[in-house]
C-alpha cells in the first residue's frame, strides 16, 4: 500500500489582498489549523504594524506560529520549516487540515518543497563588519554588494531587510556560492500533497485597500506601538528597526521629518513589498490564482473545486463541504 502524502492547504498573496477573511472561511469549512507563513507576526508587540490576525478575527480558528519571539529574537526560514513541518505532523495526526496562510515567499516555498538548508555556520566578524558598513554609508550601499554577487536574491530583499542582506552576504562569504544558487540546485517536489491557492486584486484596488489600511493602522495606534518598541531600547540590529510598518517612523521619532512623511512612505514602501510578494509568488508553478475582485461566493464554489481535485485521496476533508 502506498503511503499516503499528507494534505496541506496553503493560501498566499500579497498584503491587504483579503487572505484573512478568507482563510478563516476555509478553516470551519475544512476543520483546519492555521500556520502563519508571516515573517514578522511571530513577534510580540508588534500587532498594529503586522496586520496580525486578532482574537476576534479567528472565530475560534486554532492559529500557530504567532507571537512567539521576542522582537530581539532572530527568526529565519529554517527555523519556520522546521515548526511547521512538526506542526503539519500533528495537526494531521489530530484529524485536522494543515492550513498554511501568509505572505512570506520564502518562508512558504521552504516549507512546500522542503528545501535543504545548508549548515553554513556563520561569521559574527563578517556580520559586525556589514552593520558597520551599512551604517558608514547606507543600507542602499550595502544592497548594492548584494545585488552585484548574487541579483537574484537582491531582486527579492528590501534594501532596509539587512538582516536578510548580510545574511545572504555572509553565505557567498562563507560557501563561495550564492544563496540562489543553492536553492537552484534543489528539485521542486513537496513531500505534501499540496492545494495551493493565490489570490491577487487589480494593482490599483489593492493599492488602494493598502492605503486604507494604513490610514486604519494610524486610527488603531500605531505610532504608539512603535514608540513602545524603541522605549525598550532594543539593539539597532532588532528586528523592530528593519520591518515594514516600524522603520519608516524610526526617523520621525529622531526628528528627521515630519509624521506625514513617515506615513507616505509607509504607503509607498507597502506598496513596493506588495509587489515584490507577487514577484516571488509567480514563479511558483502549481498555484491557482483567485481574483479576490471577484464575487466572492462564486470564489468560494471555484476554490472548493480546486480543493476537490487535489485531495481526492483524502476523503475525510471533502465530506459534506458543500458550499451555501
Amino acid at each position: 500500500m502506498l503511503h499516503k502524502k499528507i494534505p496541506l492547504l496553503v493560501l498566499i498573496g500579497p498584503t491587504a489582498v483579503g487572505k484573512t477573511v478568507l482563510s478563516i472561511e476555509l478553516a470551519k469549512r475544512y476543520n483546519a489549523e492555521i500556520i502563519s507563513g508571516d515573517s514578522m507576526q511571530v513577534y510580540r508587540g508588534m500587532d498594529i504594524g503586522t496586520a496580525k490576525i486578532t482574537e476576534e478575527e479567528m472565530d475560534g480558528v486554532v492559529h500557530h506560529l504567532i507571537d512567539i519571539c521576542d522582537p530581539i529574537e532572530p527568526f529565519s526560514a529554517a527555523d519556520f520549516q522546521e515548526r511547521a513541518k512538526s506542526l503539519i505532523e500533528d495537526i494531521y495526526n489530530r484529524g485536522k487540515l494543515p492550513f498554511i496562510v501568509g505572505g512570506t515567499g520564502l518562508y512558504i516555498e521552504s516549507l512546500c518543497y522542503e528545501y535543504r538548508f545548508a549548515k553554513q555556520g556563520s561569521d559574527e566578524q563578517f556580520r559586525k563588519a556589514q552593520e558597520a558598513f551599512a551604517q558608514q554609508h547606507g543600507v542602499e550601499a550595502l544592497h548594492q554588494k548584494l545585488m552585484s554577487i548574487d541579483p537574484q536574491s537582491a531582486e527579492r530583499l528590501h534594501p532596509n531587510d539587512t538582516r536578510r542582506v548580510i545574511r545572504a552576504l555572509e553565505i557567498y562569504h562563507l560557501t563561495g556560492q550564492t544563496f540562489s544558487e543553492q536553492q537552484k540546485g534543489q528539485e521542486k517536489v513537496s513531500p505534501y500533497q499540496l492545494c495551493l491557492l493565490g489570490l491577487t486584486r487589480d494593482r490599483k484596488h489593492l493599492y488602494e485597500r493598502i492605503e486604507q489600511r494604513i490610514d486604519l493602522m494610524m486610527e488603531q495606534g500605531l505610532l504608539d506601538e512603535v514608540k513602545r518598541l524603541i522605549d525598550q531600547n532594543l539593539p539597532s540590529s532588532a528586528v523592530a528597526y528593519q520591518a515594514l510598518g516600524y522603520k519608516e517612523f524610526i526617523p520621525y521619532f529622531k526628528g528627521e521629518y515630519t509624521l506625514e512623511r513617515a506615513v507616505e512612505l509607509l504607503k509607498r514602501d507597502t506598496r513596493h513589498f506588495a509587489k515584490r510578494q507577487l514577484s516571488w509568488f509567480r514563479h511558483m508553478d502549481e498555484i491557482q490564482w483567485i481574483d479576490m475582485d471577484e464575487n466572492f461566493n462564486n470564489n468560494l464554489h471555484i476554490i472548493h473545486g480546486i480543493i476537490a481535485g487535489k485531495f481526492q485521496g483524502h476523503l475525510e476533508y471533502l465530506t459534506n463541504q458543500s458550499f451555501k
